[in-house]
């Protein structure tokens, strides 16, 4: 069994913490590879040195059958390690060391528990779909696939206008500071800021939700992911930018972007006893009598 463990700088780890992440590898026996920058972090925290063969960079490469990535850190965090897959089927674990942490649902308090299921070959994972997205990129992305979602906002003051299509039948212009294409998965993300609705994980939907809309009346829209989405971006009088997940991107005053359910999916690994309704309930606080 092989780790691929990820981690960024952002993460406030601490000397005795990372220790403790790499003596517990160590005492399970994994082989292991770490990001190239988390690995250069990894060394002017603790003094470990993480030697070239097991560090990886933007890709992680062809890996063994038997994988499984790791991310130490919060949703953005296993977003970015998701990206470095770039498809591959490889199950991908989340250790919160960050806040919300609705993807990162495993504490770091049980690393020994934790890795001993991964040797025990008894982690339980989740398919997560994702988006493909292609279109008027000022460059073309290393990866055109968004666990979460894909966004289109505006920069700076002006309002801009998103025509969006399902199927090529016209939704909506939305006007204001743009609009969200999510996943289930993503839709406790930037999508419930957005006042989209909270999607289980095996729904089989895309939501589309405005941003701001000038037009108080604008909803959110549940489509089927079977469905294809065309958006047309006017932004004659504002910048506007795209994001896949976070990563993000200058456009065109005018773009045009086209959405797709990614043949390719994630295999979410999920700690055991916790479903998505403890952890909606426990993240979201529901249930909690705030009266007293």
């Amino acid at each position: 069994m092989k780790i691929l463990l990820f981690s960024r700088r952002q993460v406030a780890h601490t000397p005795e913490e990372l220790n403790q992440l790499f003596e517990t590898i160590d005492r399970f026996g994994f082989d292991y590879a770490v990001n190239a920058e988390f690995a250069e972090f990894v060394h002017e925290l603790t003094g470990r040195t993480i030697p070239a063969e097991k560090r990886y960079g933007d890709r992680v490469g062809p890996q063994p059958t038997e994988s499984v990535m790791v991310c130490y850190g919060g949703d953005g965090t296993l977003l970015e390690g998701v990206h470095r897959l770039a498809g591959a089927p490889i199950p991908v674990m989340g250790i919160n060391a960050g806040h919300l942490g609705f993807l990162t649902s495993a504490p770091s308090e049980g690393l020994d528990l934790i890795f001993k299921e991964i040797a025990d070959r008894n982690i339980l994972t989740e398919p997560r779909s994702m988006l493909r997205v292609e279109g008027d990129f000022p460059e073309p992305p290393e990866s055109p696939l968004a666990l979460n979602e894909f966004a289109i906002q505006r920069h700076g003051a002006g309002m801009i206008s998103v025509e969006t299509y399902v199927d090529d039948q016209m939704v909506a212009t939305y006007h204001g500071d743009g609009v969200i294409v999510s996943t289930p998965t993503g839709s406790t993300a930037y999508s419930l800021s957005a006042g989209g609705p909270v999607v289980a994980p095996a729904c089989s939907c895309l939501i589309i939700s405005p941003l701001a809309p000038h037009n108080l009346t604008m909803r959110p829209v549940v489509i089927p992911d079977s469905a294809t989405i065309t958006l047309r971006v006017h932004a004659r009088r504002a910048d506007a930018f795209a994001t896949l997940d976070n990563r993000t991107y200058p456009l065109p005053s005018e773009a045009e972007f086209r959405v797709e359910l990614a043949r390719q999916r994630i295999f979410l690994a999920v700690p055991h006893n916790i479903s998505f309704y403890d952890t909606l309930r426990n993240k979201m606080m529901w249930g909690i009598d705030i009266r007293s």
